[in-house]
C-alpha cells in the first residue's frame, strides 16, 4: 500500500479559489478591464445626458423666472396696451395662432395622408421613392425659406400679408412632420388586415380607406399634434407673411398677430414692459409646444404599446 508521502504532491493555487481562474489571474484582469470600461462608458453617457437635458431645463428656469411673475388671467383675455400703459395681453396673438395654424392644418393633412398611404402602399415605385426623398429634403428646409417662398406665392400676388399666406408658410413645414409620422404608423399595421379584406374582394382604395386609415388614425393624430407643436413657434415665416395685428382678426385675408411674432416685436423693441410681457408670451408658447409634444410623444407610446411594438 503506497504511503500517502509517496504520493505526488499538487501545488497549491497562490491565492486559493481566486488562482490563475480568479479576480487575480489573467481572466481576473479582462474582467476588471470590462469593469472599469462599463463604468467609463456609463459616466460618458450620463454626462451626455446631462449635456442634453441641462440647457433645456436652464432655458425652461430662466423663462418661468422671467415670465411668471407677470403670468395673470387678463394677459390670456386683453388686447395689448401701448407702451407705458400698465395691463394689456395677448389674446389677439392667442387667435392668429389658432387661426393661422388653423388654415395650415386644412392644407397640410390632405395632401401628407395622401403621400403617406401612397408611399406605404407604393414604397418602390418611382414616384414613391420620389416623394420620399422631397419629403426628407423639405424636413430639412430652414423655416424662414418658407416664409420667403409664401411672401413670393402669396403675399405679392395679393399685394399685402394676410393669415393665409402664414398658414400656407407653415403648412410646407408640417407636410414632410405629418407624412413620415403617418406612414411610420401604416407600417406597424398587421398585414393581415389588408390581405384579409383584399381577400374578401375588397377593392384596393376601399381597403385604404375603411380597414387601413381606421387603424392607423392614431398615427395621423400624432403627427398632427407634432407638426402643429412645431409650427406654431416658428417666427420668421410669420415675419413675412401674416406680420402681426394689435387687434382681433378672423379674416384669412388679412394680417393676423401670432405668439412667434409678438414675441419678436416686443423682444427687439427698447422698452422695459415690452421686454417683460415677450418674456411671458414665450412661456406661454413653451408651454403650449411642450404640452403638445409630451401628448403626442405618450400617444405614440401609448399606441405602439397597444399593437405590441
Amino acid at each position: 500500500m503506497t504511503s500517502q508521502s509517496n504520493l505526488p504532491s499538487v501545488p497549491k493555487r497562490p491565492f486559493g479559489r481566486f488562482g490563475s481562474f480568479g479576480i487575480f489571474g489573467p481572466f481576473g484582469s479582462r474582467y476588471w478591464r470590462r469593469k472599469a470600461t462599463n463604468a467609463i462608458m456609463l459616466g460618458l453617457t450620463g454626462v451626455a445626458t446631462l449635456m442634453a437635458i441641462v440647457p433645456l431645463a436652464w432655458i425652461l428656469y430662466y423663462v418661468v423666472q422671467e415670465g411668471g411673475r407677470f403670468l395673470m388671467l387678463d394677459f390670456f383675455t386683453e388686447l395689448p396696451t401701448p407702451v407705458g400703459v400698465p395691463g394689456g395681453g395677448i389674446a389677439n396673438a392667442i387667435v392668429g395662432s389658432a387661426l393661422v395654424v388653423g388654415i395650415a392644418c386644412l392644407i397640410a393633412i390632405p395632401v401628407s395622408v395622401v403621400a403617406a398611404f401612397y408611399t406605404a402602399e407604393n414604397p418602390n415605385t418611382p414616384l414613391g421613392i420620389a416623394v420620399r426623398f422631397g419629403t426628407d429634403v423639405l424636413a430639412g428646409v430652414p423655416s424662414i425659406v418658407m416664409g420667403i417662398f409664401a411672401y413670393t406665392v402669396i403675399v405679392l400676388t395679393q399685394r399685402h400679408f394676410s393669415a393665409l399666406a402664414g398658414g400656407f408658410a407653415l403648412a410646407i413645414i408640417m407636410i414632410p412632420i405629418v407624412t413620415r409620422t403617418t406612414e411610420e404608423m401604416l407600417r406597424l399595421v398587421p398585414n393581415d388586415l389588408r390581405e384579409g379584406a383584399l381577400a374578401l374582394g375588397a377593392p384596393r382604395w376601399k381597403t385604404t380607406l375603411q380597414v387601413m386609415f381606421p387603424a392607423a388614425a392614431s398615427g395621423v393624430i400624432t403627427g398632427v399634434m407634432l407638426a402643429v407643436a412645431r409650427a406654431a413657434g416658428e417666427a420668421a415665416p410669420m415675419i413675412f407673411t401674416a406680420f402681426g395685428n394689435p387687434y382681433f382678426n378672423f379674416d384669412p385675408n388679412q394680417p393676423t398677430a401670432t405668439l412667434p411674432h409678438t414675441i419678436f416685436v416686443y423682444a427687439i423693441s427698447p422698452y422695459k414692459d415690452w421686454h417683460a410681457k415677450a418674456w411671458t408670451t414665450a412661456l406661454v408658447l413653451i408651454a403650449l409646444v411642450l404640452g403638445l409634444n409630451l401628448t403626442a410623444r405618450l400617444f405614440l407610446w401609448w399606441r405602439r404599446r397597444s399593437v405590441g411594438v
